[in-house]
């Protein structure tokens, strides 16, 4: 694929986050678990991005955060 794609991959990314952050600070729950769904859709997409600018930094930062949000996701489901 070219650069244009990744360029365009990386601003999805970037959207998908603070979408994300943002509906996780929300008081209504649904939202918040909307909003974990989110940034693990995030996290696929900056780990995306990662392979083709080989950021290994970058990935297994968002393999930390995916298990953070999937810990965010059922904390949510207990409550």
């Amino acid at each position: 694929m070219d650069d244009s794609f990744y360029n365009v991959l990386q601003w999805f990314a970037f959207a998908a986050s603070v979408a994300a952050a943002w509906l996780v600070a929300s008081d209504v729950e649904r939202k918040r678990k909307i909003g974990f769904w989110v940034f693990l859709a995030s996290n696929v997409l900056w780990i995306g991005w990662g392979l083709h600018a080989q950021a290994l930094a970058l990935m297994a930062l968002q393999v930390c955060l995916a298990a953070m949000n999937i810990r965010g996701l059922r904390k949510n489901q207990e409550s």
